[in-house]
């Protein structure tokens, strides 16, 4: 499968700001015909829609909140595109004190959040697509989601089961016509960059990673390593994933 975003509607969750925004941002340039832009307190995207030319709508989302999720999906019926961006981190020791409430509080984002949008978008995508216009599911994961950094354990360890997540919709899904898309960044230079301890010179700008996703739905790519860092990590993972995570289960 592959997607042209031109004309397309699309949603994007955490479009405030970082790489959420600039993947708002990248399609409206791409040629969008319409975006949700989704964020806690949606006067976040006051510039968002200003800069949207009509075609931005401000909508709340939560992704810890069962009925915001719902209550965005009901809203947004038409959706062909939904990128899942929104996540959190905590950095933490894997034996520090506070490692279960961080983990309590990231798997509540960063894995349940992603079910929630999902189990409330998955029917909307189905319903939205056809074999000659597909749609799809793209989730923000991280270079995290397959090797652990002990410095922010929790974080690495819920992107870890956002990634597992991922590969069980895109098995759900492909037969409907819904492309999944899995994005794997590393340091990129956010406000989540500056909690985890990137500088300047470990990062990349967030556009990097929104030119990626567009360049993923073009080409049907599940697999998106975006900066340099990432594609260091694809050239030594890129041989196990494409000969045991990307077959579909009848072709393992």
């Amino acid at each position: 499968m592959s997607i042209d975003p031109n004309g397309k509607t699309v949603l994007i969750t955490g479009s405030n700001r970082g790489i959420g925004k600039a993947i708002a941002e990248a399609f409206l340039a791409a040629g969008v015909a319409k975006l949700y832009a989704t964020a806690r307190d949606t006067d976040d995207l006051e510039p968002l829609v200003e800069a949207g030319g009509g075609r931005v709508t401000a909508l709340p989302l939560d992704l810890v909140d069962t009925a915001s999720v719902a209550a965005a999906a009901d809203a947004a019926g038409d959706v062909q595109v939904v990128v899942n961006n929104g996540g959190v981190l905590r950095a933490g020791e894997p034996l520090s004190g506070d490692v279960l409430s961080n983990i309590d509080f990231e798997f509540d984002v960063n894995v349940k959040g992603l079910v929630r949008v999902a189990e409330a978008f998955a029917p909307i995508l189905k319903a939205n697509a056809t074999a000659d216009a597909p749609a799809a599911l793209v989730q923000l994961n991280s270079v995290a989601s397959i090797r652990n950094f002990a410095g922010f354990t929790s974080y690495a360890a819920s992107k870890a089961a956002a990634y597992s997540l991922t590969q069980g919709l895109r098995d759900a899904l492909c037969d409907h016509h819904v492309q999944v898309v899995s994005v794997h960044p590393g340091p990129i230079g956010t406000d989540m960059g500056d909690d985890a301890g990137f500088d300047d010179s470990m990062t990349e700008p967030p556009s990097v990673v929104a030119d990626a996703v567009l360049d993923g739905l073009r080409h049907g790519k599940f697999h998106v390593f975006p900066d340099k860092m990432a594609r260091d990590f694809w050239g030594a993972y890129q041989g196990f994933a494409e000969a045991i995570v990307e077959p579909s289960v009848s072709e393992g």
